[in-house]
């Protein structure tokens, strides 16, 4: 499909009808239909069909959409990036970071960022680990800001900070917990635990094992962040990341570093074939000015 067919094709599909989709492109209705037509021609099957006058995608076009949603993101964020350039007002990233550094962290260095870069944009995806290095790898991100990243000969790795593993628990119901909490307290004891860990999850169960304790998880859950929701609400205690403990914490919850303490690297992550532009650069230097903000002790 040419450029201007799968303009097309994504308008009208988005939009409904032709003369939606022509208004959103600011075109005719008939030299739109007439793309529509080609690209049914050049692909041998109909995209549309019309149903009680209205049209209706089939099912090759759904499964064709997918594919053409990607292209057509990419095209706006093309576009995008060559006005910035031509206009010298900016640029644009595309970045990956943890759902933890969504909450707080990475929003505040965005906004930072931005006052002296009001002309950069930003495509923000918040990502699991695995699904965060999947962005690198299919190209979906410039790079990618994860925990305890393992070596990887495709990667380059430039740490950005240092955090620790902490306990977040209700004050009212452990008044008395000691400035560093050891391993052996949470022997035999209800914990909300992470079903998909990632390097630093299992990090805090590896520790667990290490020294024969075995805790209780009541909750599992995919993200720190919800649970230490799920603390703040009073379902148990949890071991999470310092972002998220800091960021979530009130004055019901508190944290508290384990001992030993298990600390861990905040990193940002690129392909080795894909060197960080000035831009990207630039704004890693702020990111890790709030990283270190946030964590100061």
């Amino acid at each position: 499909m040419r450029i201007r067919q799968i303009e097309a094709f994504h308008a009208i599909y988005v939009n409904g009808s032709i003369s939606a989709a022509a208004r959103a492109l600011c075109v005719s209705q008939p030299s739109l239909t007439k793309v529509l037509k080609h690209a049914e021609d050049q692909l041998g099957f109909p995209l549309f069909r019309r149903v009680k006058g209205r049209l209706v995608p089939t099912e090759e076009a759904h499964v064709l959409f997918r594919e053409v949603k990607e292209v057509h993101d990419r095209l706006v964020s093309l576009r995008m990036t060559a006005r910035n350039l031509r206009s010298g007002t900016g640029g644009h990233l595309s970045i990956a970071v943890l759902p933890a550094l969504g909450l707080g962290i990475a929003p505040a260095a965005i906004a930072r960022f931005r006052k002296t870069h009001p002309g950069v944009t930003f495509d923000v995806m918040t990502s699991h680990h695995d699904e965060a290095l999947r962005c690198l790898y299919e190209r979906q991100s410039e790079f990618a800001v994860v925990y305890a990243p393992a070596a990887h000969p495709r990667l380059q790795v430039i740490e950005l900070a240092t955090a620790e593993l902490v306990l977040m628990y209700r004050r009212e119901e452990w008044p008395d917990l000691p400035a560093r909490v050891p391993l052996s307290w949470f022997d035999g004891r209800d914990i909300i635990g992470q079903s998909s860990k990632g390097p630093v999850g299992d990090q805090f169960t590896a520790a667990l094992m290490g020294v024969g304790v075995t805790a209780r998880e009541v909750v599992s859950v995919h993200t720190f962040y919800l649970a230490a929701a799920l603390v703040r609400c009073g379902a148990s205690v949890a071991v999470v990341d310092e972002p998220t403990a800091l960021t979530l914490r009130d004055d019901a919850v508190a944290i508290r570093p384990l001992d030993p303490p298990l600390r861990f690297s905040i990193c940002a992550l690129h392909l080795e074939d894909r060197p960080l532009s000035k831009l990207a650069e630039s704004f890693l230097s702020v990111l890790r000015e709030c990283l270190a903000e946030a964590l100061r002790p």
